[in-house]
């Protein structure tokens, strides 16, 4: 037979079934530890070599909180793209799915908004222009003493009035979106006005949702045409139960695993919620974790481990020491003199790794078996 990753010989198996035969013939129990403890059970002093002893000893545990998580875009690097103007699609560029960058076209509106403010702009230039050249010519006829000072007074109020409106007019078509090539295209006056504005996305990211379909009328500020996020990251929404808050922080970093890849991803809590789902009786969670690889999808569940940093003290053995009795109480086998072992009834605690918490039954500093233990329990039970 094999515990953990230590073999037993079957000499050991055979001398302590002999010896515990032999102990049934000629001797009672040396000592009775407790109610809850066996008569003491000598091993032979030739088979201790096979047994494995060590000293309970306390540790300081980091308890990891294990719950699932629900994947979603990340909010921060995740909007949408809405219009400007009011108008029919007149082309869509994209689809669901779709990489682009940050002022990329997306799709075309043909609206009578943007119209109306390149032609306006237009206007304004070409009044600013006359303006000026009225402006220019009342200087020099003031020069020549043809004109008063007021006449070139009001010349410059014309000319700061155009500028002004040139401005503001030129604003409200940086307001539609209206790029600067396009602009520039504008103030050529043989220029025919393009009524299609582009609607452009407003981040870098991937095209998750496409809300719109060709030749839809939009309303400008108020129709959501796409949603871009960038999903390098995502949000993994965890849910701890009360029992388990005290121990989680901001900055815990999280396994994330799923059944469907084999790797595991690491995150970071940087949210703790301060509301309690009167429901399920757990406060959301946020985990942070990277997703260069496109692994985590929207809504996908996830298994999260978080490891959290408050430490305490315990005393832990390892697992392998842990039997059970008939009634399936947990026990040890505590060696109480030299060679003699007694069964110990413990209180379990939590898991961790290959050792496990007791929380009652054994103090610091008793040596207990921690490979071999089976044995002796076999060999016990026969006499």
């Amino acid at each position: 037979m094999r515990l953990g990753g230590w073999k037993a010989p079957a000499a050991l198996f055979a001398m302590l079934a002999a010896t515990s035969c032999q102990s049934k013939q000629t001797a009672a129990p040396t000592a009775t530890v407790s109610q809850t403890e066996a008569a003491l059970f000598q091993v032979p002093e030739i088979q201790m070599p096979h047994l494995k002893i060590v000293e309970v000893r306390k540790t300081v545990w980091s308890p990891a909180v294990r719950t699932t998580g629900t994947v979603d875009w990340d909010a921060d690097h995740t909007t949408q793209a809405v219009t400007q103007v009011s108008g029919p699609i007149a082309r869509l560029l994209v689809d669901t799915g779709a990489v682009v960058t940050a002022g990329q076209a997306l799709l075309y509106v043909s609206s009578p908004d943007v119209a109306g403010a390149v032609a306006n702009y237009k206007k304004a230039r070409n009044r600013q222009d006359y303006s000026k050249k009225t402006l220019d010519r009342s200087k020099d006829l003031l020069d020549h003493k043809v004109i008063a000072q007021k006449d070139l007074e009001a010349a410059e109020q014309d000319y700061n009035d155009a500028s002004a409106e040139v401005e503001n007019d030129l604003q409200a078509l940086k307001i539609f979106g209206v790029t600067q090539p396009e602009i520039d295209q504008a103030r050529n006056p043989g220029a025919a006005i393009d009524p299609q504005l582009a609607v452009r996305s407003p981040i870098a990211g991937v095209v998750v949702q496409k809300l719109v379909t060709p030749g839809l009328v939009i309303q400008a500020g108020t129709t959501a045409c796409f949603t871009i996020s960038d999903m390098s990251t995502v949000w993994v929404w965890g849910h701890v139960y009360d029992r388990d808050l005290e121990a989680v922080r901001i900055g815990d970093t999280v396994d994330l695993t799923n059944v469907a890849f084999r790797q595991t991803l690491s995150g970071t809590v940087n949210y703790i919620g301060s509301l309690l789902d009167p429901a399920t009786r757990t406060t959301p969670v946020r985990i942070v974790t990277k997703n260069a690889a496109g692994l985590l999808k929207k809504d996908m569940f996830v298994d999260a481990t978080i490891h959290t940093k408050s430490g305490h003290g315990v005393l832990a053995v390892p697992t392998s020491a842990i039997l059970r009795t008939d009634d399936n109480l947990p026990f040890i086998y505590a060696e109480v003199e030299p060679r003699k072992f007694a069964q110990r009834l413990v209180t379990l605690g939590v898991q961790q790794g290959s050792d496990t918490e007791i929380t009652s039954g054994v103090k610091e500093g008793e040596r207990i078996v921690a490979e071999g233990a089976l044995f002796l329990q076999f060999a016990n039970s026969i006499q």
